[in-house]
């Protein structure tokens, strides 16, 4: 393998390894943190996350994605995990614009994060199947 494509590879790991740790906190702020609020009043009050904050991940998830599935069809010409983070992508954005502040945003970006985190996983598999012995 050429240092090009050695450094390619580096980079497009650390993007799905990136991606699939924001996916998570993105599990863990959807999830989570209303269990937390429900479960202590008084720090309801205290803390208040803007929905700005989900146009953000947003604006962080879709390149950095992108990049990686994209690199990665390249790499392994399967398009099955390209199709599944762009549903994923397409989840957390129409749950994040379309339906804000409601039950539906959290269901549609909990299953829009799984299906990108599950995405990335299958990339970072199968980027580095061909180097598993025995």
């Amino acid at each position: 393998m050429h240092r090009e494509q050695v450094a390619r590879a580096s980079i497009t790991d650390w993007l799905d390894r990136t991606a699939i740790g924001a996916s998570f906190l993105c599990l863990i702020h959807c999830a989570g943190l209303p269990l937390l609020l429900a479960a202590l009043p008084a720090l309801s009050r205290g803390i208040a996350i803007p929905e700005r904050f989900h146009l953000w991940m947003l604006a962080f998830a879709i390149p950095m994605s992108a990049i990686a599935l994209v690199a990665a069809l390249r790499r392994h010409g399967r398009g099955e995990t390209l199709v599944l983070g762009s549903i994923g992508l397409a989840l957390m954005t129409t749950g994040a614009l379309a339906f804000a502040e409601t039950s539906a945003e959290t269901a549609m970006t909990i299953g829009g994060s799984l299906c990108l985190a599950s995405a990335h996983i299958l990339n970072l598999h199968r980027r580095h199947w061909p180097h598993r012995h025995g």
